[in-house]
């Protein structure tokens, strides 16, 4: 999952993106209206943070562009503001919820997870392909009955794959769903990963249900393995 923070104030942006990833999600900040548009147009995210006070402007301007545009995702709006007629106006713009700086990042988690539980792709909590089954709630990975450890980032690679079960997914598209927009590391860390994942929910079991597509990419595919 990919969120949106559109937040003047970088030290606050960032520790709201630490605190995300920290949780297996990927983010990318944006500390302006027309930089948050840019982004939220050309990319795809499951969830937008919105500051209600940018530099360039109010952040319901994005946000009712966003819906002019009929986009959808979700969007939590943080501000100074706490007062009634701010709140009105955020959600008369389409806004989904509302978060009053200053906040603690545990209620901000909360509230991201309630929000992408709403959404289409996320409203199946427990996902499964065979006999894996991922719990998305709980972040927790089962085979075959036996619980299976993974980090953050490979549950976010593992639940990417099960979402799009069947399809073949490039190195790219997958660095740009669960890594950050950022990320310059490795250019293999996508099969490093996947090798690891492969050990843990392949690699004692049957069928495997990862496969590499030579030359494409990676997918999760029960159908091309029975």
């Amino acid at each position: 999952m990919r969120i949106l923070i559109v937040e003047d104030e970088q030290k606050l942006a960032e520790i709201i993106l630490r605190s995300l990833q920290g949780e297996g999600f990927a983010g990318d900040i944006a500390g302006t209206i027309a930089d948050g548009l840019h982004l939220a147009t050309s990319g795809h995210y499951d969830l937008i943070i919105l500051d209600l006070l940018l530099p360039d402007g109010l952040g319901t301007s994005l946000l009712q562009h966003l819906r002019e545009l009929r986009n959808q995702v979700p969007v939590l709006i943080l501000t100074a503001r706490g007062d009634i007629d701010a709140k009105a106006k955020s959600f008369a713009a389409g806004a989904d919820d509302y978060l009053s700086k200053p906040f603690a990042l545990p209620e901000l988690l909360m509230r991201v997870r309630a929000l992408l539980r709403r959404s289409p792709a996320m409203r199946d909590n427990l996902i499964k392909v065979a006999d894996l089954e991922v719990d998305r709630d709980n972040h927790q990975v089962r085979r075959a009955g036996r619980r299976i450890e993974v980090s953050p980032k490979e549950y976010s690679l593992l639940e990417y794959l099960i979402l799009n079960q069947g399809r073949v997914l490039s190195r790219s598209m997958i660095i740009d769903r669960v890594w950050d927009q950022s990320f310059d590391g490795v250019t293999n860390i996508v099969d490093v990963y996947v090798r690891q994942l492969r050990l843990k929910i392949d690699e004692n079991f049957e069928p495997k249900l990862i496969r590499t597509v030579r030359g494409l990419g990676y997918s999760i595919d029960i159908e091309y393995f029975s």
